[in-house]
């Protein structure tokens, strides 16, 4: 197979460094490297990330008004062919400052939808952008990550990409637990290669 040059962003959604959230996000990241991918990745707890104000002001411009460490993930955003985002579940949703990231995207979703314009494409043409989202959850609740999944196709159509699909694990509380998990780093590190070349 031809090697791939798509840049990949992965977004650490996790603010536990280190934990099991991270270790697959970084096995599924190994996975897109071995295709030739260029990854970048983004810690969002280590970023001052405000709450989305509501005040309507990308509407006007396309821009977000709210000067933070936004400006350098929308940038990240908009020129990254692949993003996954890996992310624990507080309360059947991913954290605040993960939740934060994808309310500030609102800009995006206007400059999407109201304004007409389309991320990093020329007009006519439409890029093969591609999303995953990978998932960690301590309890066993059969809906567990439903409402996340969700969240997570709307955090996806509003940056402009595709939703690609998901790997989600429930039952992995203590840190790094996740390595005891019969198939999970395979599994990531499998779908990281295949995301990278996906065609949908």
């Amino acid at each position: 197979m031809i090697p791939s040059t798509r840049s990949v962003l992965g977004l650490f959604g996790s603010p536990r460094k280190g934990g099991n959230t991270d270790i697959l996000l970084e096995e599924f990241l190994r996975g897109c490297a071995e295709r030739g991918a260029v990854c970048e990745r983004i810690r969002l707890s280590g970023l001052r990330v405000g709450g989305c104000r509501g005040c309507g002001g990308c509407e006007k411009t396309g821009q977000c008004v709210v000067e933070d460490d936004m400006q350098s993930v929308y940038e990240a955003l908009e020129r990254s062919d692949r993003i996954v985002m890996a992310a624990p579940i507080y309360f059947y949703n991913v954290p605040a400052q993960t939740k934060a990231v994808i309310d500030r995207t609102q800009a995006l979703w206007t400059r999407k939808y109201l304004r007409q314009e389309r991320a990093g494409q020329p007009p006519g043409q439409r890029p093969d952008r591609r999303g995953f989202f990978i998932g960690v959850g301590a309890t066993r609740g059969k809906r567990l990550f439903d409402g996340t999944i969700q969240t997570m196709r709307y955090f996806f159509d509003a940056v402009d990409v595709e939703f690609d699909g998901h790997l989600v694990y429930g039952e992995m509380d203590a840190k790094g637990a996740i390595r005891a998990h019969p198939t999970a780093l395979k599994d990531c590190c499998e779908a990281g290669l295949n995301f990278v070349n996906s065609n949908g």
